[in-house]
């Protein structure tokens, strides 16, 4: 059976989740201000995967390339002021 689970962010231009064997993406958003991922996920899953993340600001230098990187979403903070792109880096 899979759920939807959801997992807090770090502000960090680059972070890792260990996250359930073939968990799907679904969004990156906030709730109460805090940045948060949602995922499909399988609970019963006993392997994780250590996946890495990119977040750019919009106008940031981005170093790697398109091939590197899948995009996933973008969302906002602080009343707009702040505007992230989500990206998986690939290996």
């Amino acid at each position: 059976m899979l759920r939807v689970f959801k997992y807090d962010l770090p502000l960090n231009d680059y972070f890792k989740l260990d996250l359930p064997r073939g968990a799907k993406i679904l969004c990156f958003d906030t709730q109460f201000g805090v940045a948060q991922m949602w995922a499909l996920v399988n609970p019963d899953e006993t392997i994780t995967e250590s996946r890495q993340f990119r977040f750019a600001g919009t106008g940031h230098n981005i170093t790697e390339t398109p091939e590197q990187l899948e995009f996933i979403d973008t969302f906002q903070m602080r009343d707009g002021n702040l505007v992230f792109h989500v990206f998986e880096v690939k290996e």
